[in-house]
């Protein structure tokens, strides 16, 4: 998981826990570790995209990524993972590429105009709900596609 600025934390060490996976949290730090056996908290150096580099580098088939940046996303999903962002939305190979493009697309938007205002929209419990049913469903095809392996 991407804990940077991840409203789901909690869920994803609750839901790991249920299914007895192992929940990497990776971060630059600022991060309390859990107790839990299950939940290892990996700081890594701070700098630009370390923890993004951590995570893709690692990344297999199998595994259930938690992350809402896209580059990031993209590369974990090429590495046969599936990607989740924090409201539940699958990012996947049906999808990646139009993702990417409005990501872009925005962000030329953005710098043509500065003064644009407006973020993105506030995390809701119908997001949480979401994403907590998004994880359930993606773990439980992680374990079959873990014993395929």
């Amino acid at each position: 998981m991407d804990a940077d600025a991840c409203p789901v934390k909690a869920e994803c060490e609750t839901v790991g826990t249920r299914h007895k996976v192992k929940v990497a949290i990776v971060s630059n730090g600022g991060l309390r570790p859990s107790q839990n056996p299950y939940v290892e908290t990996i700081i890594v150096p701070e700098g630009p995209d370390v923890a993004d580099m951590w995570i893709a580098d690692r990344a297999r088939t199998g595994d259930v990524v938690i992350t809402n940046d896209i580059p990031l996303a993209a590369k974990c999903v090429e590495a046969g993972a599936q990607v989740l962002k924090h409201n539940g939305e699958p990012l996947t190979q049906a999808n990646i590429g139009n993702v990417l493009a409005t990501r872009d697309l925005m962000a030329d938007l953005r710098a043509a105009d500065p003064f644009r205002q407006g973020g993105g929209k506030g995390f809701t419990k119908s997001d949480r709900s979401r994403f907590l049913d998004a994880l359930e469903r993606a773990l439980r095809k992680a374990k079959t596609e873990g014993a395929g392996s």
